[in-house]
């Protein structure tokens, strides 16, 4: 291809790009019809290839749902309203952390261009409290972190996580990475729930104890003069290969010869196996006596990579799943409405066998015992610290590891169920008149030697919460602790 036609091409997917941009319009609002329509289409989808619909919800409260979330489609709504006002709280209702909503890529191409105005400070929440964390103006010095806020227009911590948490998806009960999601970016939730506000009535406790009001203005960005200043002096430095690696995972021996820190966000991408090989070998030729394991934001990924690690640290043999099942061994007769859609089915085609459940089981999975490793084994003691965002393959990993001598869980519950989840293969269904795309997840999975109870998260076997003063001070307590551990054990 000559270097013209190649500039012709690029400019033409620029200018494709740029037009649907243009062309788009979030107060664009879709018919009741196509809305319903939409509506009526995923129901269906839920009903026959989901695996879990009514895992944690009866069939009869689903049905009512169902139905009180069609009737709310009352009139033309945008696609965001749709998002948030049906299809989110809907999804909710499922208790299933792997099906949850997307927007289209229009409304993202868009979004990546605007600047929003909004609350202005971002906040921690944990039990029936909130705090700030930070604020958004580089300018804005009247709440410092760690001001208690008990209202914001006239909303409470209960009443704000309880409406903003019926839009999030979660696996059974547990609602700790709800926590820690409205945590991350509170302007932002708070906004798409909420709505925006030219100024917001707070309700704060002050420096000396008691019970104040106060009315700020929106954050408004494009007036954030010294956030613009900040910008032309700072000069964009290009990211390594090391740094993107680092992303994903690092491993650190500390300079006492006492412990190692590795953290892994994922288990999907970082090349973890020529990872994980380098690390537990640096441990046993270090001869390091102690590992901290940081999962706190993984969020899963690739179960074999998950299970590889639990071959270095597990002291006996496990398996992944008690069992792996779909309720479906094709996407059809909606198969059109799938991203990859082929690639989905020929997997069905080849790792599922019906049994005479009826149901099409994944016996890899569900068969399979794993020998731990022989060579760099961690033989040590291992503090793995977990969070709400522990989620997925990381609990399939934490649950096989759990109760075993030497291993310890330090933190909060997580997000994952501790009875399972669902997962494996999880295409995303494209909605033909809205465009949202909805993850539905076509395997159901049983934790290894799961427990009977169904609604919670993996508990940890220390359990440290969201500590005020470590918010304060800006300091991470769960690392502070064990490290303190460490060093009492090293001194005995």
């Amino acid at each position: 291809m000559s270097v013209n036609k190649f500039l012709i091409i690029i400019c033409f997917l620029f200018l494709g790009s740029s037009c649907s941009i243009k062309n788009y319009s979030p107060t664009k609002k879709l018919s009741k019809e196509n809305l319903q329509n939409d509506f009526s289409l995923l129901i269906k989808i839920l009903e026959e290839k989901h695996p879990s619909l009514y895992w944690y919800t009866s069939k009869d409260s689903m049905d009512l749902y169902f139905n009180r979330y069609f009737n709310e489609i009352k009139d033309s709504m945008t696609d965001q309203d749709f998002a948030w006002k049906i299809i989110s709280p809907l999804l909710n209702k499922i208790k299933c952390g792997h099906t949850s909503v997307s927007m289209t890529k229009k409304y993202y191409k868009w979004e990546k261009q605007q600047k929003f105005k909004s609350f202005p400070y971002h906040l921690k929440i944990w039990a029936d409290s909130m705090a700030v964390s930070r604020q958004q103006s580089l300018r804005d010095t009247f709440f410092k972190r760690g001001t208690i806020i008990k209202s914001i227009n006239g909303l409470n911590v209960d009443m704000l996580k309880n409406r903003v948490f019926d839009c999030f998806p979660q696996d059974g009960n547990s609602t700790n990475v709800s926590y820690v999601r409205l945590s991350s970016n509170f302007p932002y939730y708070f906004r798409n729930v909420f709505g925006n506000f030219n100024n917001y009535e707070v309700n704060y406790i002050d420096s000396s104890g008691k019970n104040s009001v106060v009315v700020i203005p929106e954050y408004n960005p494009a007036s954030d003069t010294l956030k613009k200043v900040s910008a032309i002096k700072i000069k964009q430095v290009p990211v390594s290969k090391f740094q993107k690696l680092e992303e994903s995972r690092s491993f650190e021996i500390d300079s006492t010869g006492a412990f190692a820190i590795m953290r892994l966000n994922t288990f999907s991408k970082g090349r973890l196996r020529a990872f994980f090989r380098e690390s537990f070998k640096q441990l046993r030729q270090n001869y390091i006596p102690n590992l901290i394991l940081d999962i706190r934001i993984n969020g899963g990924g690739r179960v074999s990579t998950s299970t590889l690690l639990t071959k270095y640290l597990s002291n006996t043999s496990f398996k992944v799943a008690d069992s792996v099942y779909s309720k479906t061994n094709t996407l059809s007769p909606y198969t059109k409405y799938f991203k990859n859609k082929f690639i989905n089915n020929l997997q069905f085609l080849f790792i599922v066998r019906k049994h005479k459940d009826s149901l099409f089981h994944l016996n890899r999975y569900e068969s399979k015992y794993y020998n731990i490793k022989k060579r760099n084994h961690f033989n040590g003691k291992t503090y793995v610290l977990i969070n709400g965002p522990t989620f997925s393959a990381s609990c399939l990993f934490a649950n096989a590891i759990k109760g075993q001598k030497g291993i310890t869980l330090v933190g909060e519950e997580t997000g994952g169920g501790v009875y399972g989840n669902n997962g494996m293969m999880i295409p995303d269904l494209k909605l033909p008149y809205s465009k949202l795309r909805v993850r539905i997840p076509l395997f159901r999975i049983v934790q290894f030697h799961h427990v009977k109870e169904k609604g919670s998260g993996i508990m940890p076997d220390i359990y440290v919460p969201t500590n005020y003063e470590a918010l304060v001070k800006g300091y991470d307590k769960k690392m502070t602790l064990v490290k303190q551990l460490i060093f009492q054990s090293v001194k005995k």
